[in-house]
């Protein structure tokens, strides 16, 4: 990912974390990056005595001023050969820095001319840098003799991990943050490569207050919500409160977790504090997606429009939209602009990958899904989009691989388990499938589908015991939640429940049961008939019901005693 000078020219360092006025005085020094602005309103004012001193020039940065000011001035305009050509010789850090991401950028507008117009968004990411080769040599020999900057190394890094040379190029960042530690654009790069706690336990990082940023930020990517939400909590305490960027990362870390109602409120609050704020818009239009909201959706579509269209974010909103109104093609035209307009936007990648599921086109879905994964490794989304695909294509090996990636990114979302569930189910691995069932109810089951489905397992291996106290479980939790009109499966469950008590001699309870499958369409026949039966049964002999709400069986499938199944009180 490349960023504008503005966010790169002109950081400090900071050896005090606890300050919050020398924590200004030091994001005044991020020039005027959108990030480093929005932290600095967040803080207190500082008196006229505090304020930072001019900055220092050395001999060197006085040759090379009109040489940088003029490089940095074709530079703007996107012209990054010229900038190069005009910064040779130069021998200044910042005119160094300057001259080669000059001819990084450079080659990067080459690639996507190069594609842009032959090749779609799919195989946009398939041409490379030619430049990189070459680069890399150069700044390789400059970090031998220890001869780079903070800025420097950050492109070091950025090369390498074009290159996938992605441990040196953990290496390189992490040595960047400690010669620059507030040059975010570095800890933002050394983010998108680690892909566990682990792995982010063993970095030897810089300790300085930027850290509990990145911190923060890295705990929500790996889906530590808790622990990011103490973080952000700790970061508003210590004087931060009015920050905007705060906000929009805690509102981000409930979308994660599918808090939606504190989402949708955080990021309602964040448009009333900053009503032309685009970043993070998308994300606003996931969760005005999951929830249908259409009216709050177009709206925010044609404000942004209104702002600027020609943001990534803007299309993804734009996308959403048109996804809610089933019009797909039009969705998927609209995620491709926002790759063009970025390749690497994640978002943008998943989201086409779901439009191309609507559209029954798996292979470019496939392509999509990929390709996010290819920007981002830890997307639990575009794994479980891709053990979808195979899954409609009828490959369980493959579905298994995926979902099971999914999983570990989400080791406690009850979706992923289901889903590893129903593979095993395939590929007739029947205790797995019964694990991962179980595993999805015990962690909170968001579709409420994994008991009756654990149920139905039990069922077809004649485990009637055990699939009969999975039922009345997944009974007593619909209508414990008043959801008992809603849930089309609520019948089958009562369906099974009245013929098993009857098979059993327990007449009470099968009429009870019987009783209610009256209530349902689908189930009213078979429910009169049983209690035709009961009524025969009962005129020939009379049995007393005993309780059989005890242990059903010795299965290995974990079950929880529970009360006599009682829907008396419930009134479908």
């Amino acid at each position: 990912m490349s960023y504008p000078m503005s966010a790169l020219i002109g950081f400090d360092t900071v050896n005090n974390a606890g300050a919050n006025q020398r924590a200004r005085f030091l994001l005044l020094h991020w020039d005027i990056d959108c990030r480093a602005s929005e932290l600095a309103f967040a803080l207190d004012p500082l008196p006229k005595n505090e304020l930072p001193p001019p900055a220092i020039f050395t001999e060197e940065d006085c040759q090379d001023l009109d040489a940088f000011g003029l490089a940095k001035s074709y530079f703007d305009l996107k012209e990054y050969d010229r900038a190069a050509y005009f910064l040779r010789g130069c021998r200044s850090q910042k005119a160094y820095f300057l001259y080669m991401y000059s001819r990084y950028l450079s080659g990067e507008k080459k690639k996507d001319d190069e594609t842009v117009d032959s090749l779609g968004p799919l195989e946009k990411g398939q041409v490379r840098n030619e430049a990189l080769r070459e680069l890399r040599v150069e700044l390789s020999k400059k970090h031998s003799a220890g001869e780079l900057d903070g800025f420097a190394l950050y492109l070091y890094g950025v090369v390498l991990r074009k290159l996938d040379l992605l441990k040196e190029a953990v290496d390189v960042f992490v040595e960047a943050t400690h010669a620059l530690p507030l040059h975010w654009g570095a800890w933002l790069e050394l983010c998108n490569l680690i892909t566990n706690i682990e792995m982010l336990k063993a970095l030897s990082l810089p300790d300085c207050w930027i850290k509990d940023f990145f911190m923060a930020h890295m705990y929500t990517e790996l889906q530590m919500i808790k622990e990011a939400l103490q973080k952000y909590q700790s970061l508003i305490e210590a004087g931060f409160s009015k920050s905007t960027y705060i906000i929009s990362q805690i509102a981000v870390a409930y979308h994660n977790i599918r808090d939606i109602d504190q989402a949708l409120a955080l990021f309602n609050e964040l448009r009333e504090q900053d009503p032309f704020r685009i970043e993070n818009m998308d994300t606003f239009s996931n969760l005005l997606y999951v929830r249908s909201m259409k009216p709050e959706l177009s709206y925010l579509a044609h404000n942004l429009v209104e702002i600027d269209k020609y943001r990534v974010e803007t299309c993804c909103v734009i996308g959403n939209y048109y996804s809610l109104r089933s019009q797909h093609e039009k969705a998927a035209l609209y995620f491709q602009r926002a790759l063009k307009l970025n390749p690497r936007c994640l978002g943008a990648w998943t989201l086409m990958g779901h439009e191309y599921m609507e559209m029954k086109n798996t292979s470019a879905a496939i392509q999509a899904y990929r390709h996010a994964i290819e920007v981002n490794k830890r997307d639990y989304r575009a794994w479980y989009g891709l053990g979808q695909t195979y899954e409609i294509l009828k490959m369980p090996f493959y579905c298994l691989y995926y979902y099971r990636k999914a999983h570990q990114l989400r080791p406690n979302d009850s979706r992923m388990l289901v889903a590893l569930g129903e593979s095993y189910e395939k590929l007739s691995q029947q205790v797995e499938a019964k694990k991962c069932y179980w595993r999805a109810y015990s962690v909170g089951d968001v579709e409420r589908m994994a008991l009756l489905k654990l149920a139905k397992l039990h069922e077809q291996l004649n485990e009637s015991d055990d699939a009969a106290q999975c039922y009345i479980i997944y009974i007593q939790d619909i209508f414990s939640c008043g959801e008992q009109l809603e849930h089309a499966e609520v019948s089958t469950a009562l369906r099974y429940l009245g013929q098993y008590y009857f098979k059993n001699k327990h007449y009470d309870e099968a009429s009870l049961c019987a009783q209610r499958c009256c209530d349902y369409n689908d189930a009213r026949e078979e429910g009169k008939a049983l209690l035709r039966q009961i009524s025969q049964v009962r005129d020939q002999t009379e049995t007393s019901s005993t309780d059989l709400f005890g242990p059903l069986s010795s299965n290995n499938t974990p079950v929880r005693r529970v009360s006599p199944l009682d829907l008396s009180s419930f009134t479908p």
